[in-house]
């Protein structure tokens, strides 16, 4: 019997991203890929990502995430999580802390301070994006990761151009398109998300910018899949966009699942996103979900 058997869960949205929030604080378990994936199989605790809270690692910070996607692979950010999980540790009656308001969480890719907006809205200091090749990373060295060339040959769908590549603690790859729902992502979102020029795989994006101000944006998750919603890559296309001057430094990202307002800081460099969070429901593990695993 895995340790996880009737442990509670909270199962969030942020925009319509499946979120579920496990609290593992004061146990020394760690999920493993398999324990992952039957939990992403039953329907009431299905997720786009997993959300593990730890002991903090780093003093000052309130908890340690790893965050699991559907095939059982690790993400190194998810940005839509940890609005979720800033809720879960401000509001929670079963995981929340004494002291009420403001985070730190961590990763393994490094330190998320939260700033609680209102209920049920937060800012996630993403950090600095990553634009180096080898940070993405990529497979082959790139000077200027703006547009890099990948195989962009499609059947049935309009022609696409070489996307730009970024890293917000995981790698993105966004097509700059005039339509962003003219692509089936189904069918072509594993294409991209495996080419070779992405050694580690990439989230795919594909974004329409209408002004200045605004992008459209639909994602391919690596791991996931289509997503309402993906706070990386909505981090990624702004920054993205603005390296390229199709908009500032700050604008508002609709995706599938809502709106996202998205600023790359000038001062620090740091990406700030901020979006609102949802409970669904609360439960447990049953031990029979487990059986499975070995």
């Amino acid at each position: 019997m895995t340790a996880l058997s009737n442990s509670r869960f909270l199962k969030m949205n942020g925009l319509g991203n499946e979120i579920t929030v496990l609290d593992l604080r004061g146990s020394s378990h760690r999920v493993s890929a398999a324990e992952a994936r039957a939990i992403a199989a039953d329907p009431r605790s299905r997720f786009d990502q997993l959300m593990v809270l730890h002991d903090p690692v780093t003093p000052g910070t309130d908890a340690f995430m790893r965050i699991y996607n559907t095939d059982g692979s690790e993400a190194g950010a998810c940005g839509n999580g940890t609005r979720c999980v800033a809720w879960a540790l401000t509001a929670d009656p079963v995981m929340s802390r004494p002291v009420q308001g403001d985070l730190v969480l961590e990763t393994g890719a490094g330190l998320l301070p939260v700033e609680q907006v209102s209920d049920t809205v937060f800012t996630v200091d993403m950090g600095p994006p990553r634009f180096g090749w080898n940070e993405i990373p990529l497979r082959d060295p790139y000077p200027d990761t703006r547009t890099i060339a990948v195989d962009t040959t499609l059947p049935d769908a309009p022609e696409l151009q070489g996307p730009s590549a970024v890293s917000m603690g995981n790698p993105h790859a966004i097509f700059w398109v005039e339509d962003a729902q003219a692509y089936n992502l189904a069918a072509i979102g594993p294409k991209f998300e495996h080419d070779p020029v992405f050694p580690t795989r990439a989230n795919i994006s594909f974004a329409q910018v209408p002004s200045s101000e605004h992008i459209v944006l639909r994602v391919w998750e690596r791991g996931a899949g289509a997503t309402r919603a993906c706070g990386s890559a909505a981090c990624a296309a702004l920054v993205a966009a603005a390296r390229k001057g199709l908009t500032g430094r700050k604008a508002v990202v609709t995706l599938p699942g809502g709106d996202l307002i998205i600023e790359w800081r000038e001062s620090d460099g740091h990406v700030l996103m901020t979006g609102p969070t949802e409970l669904e429901h609360e439960g447990t593990f049953s031990p029979a979900l487990f059986t499975e695993v070995a």
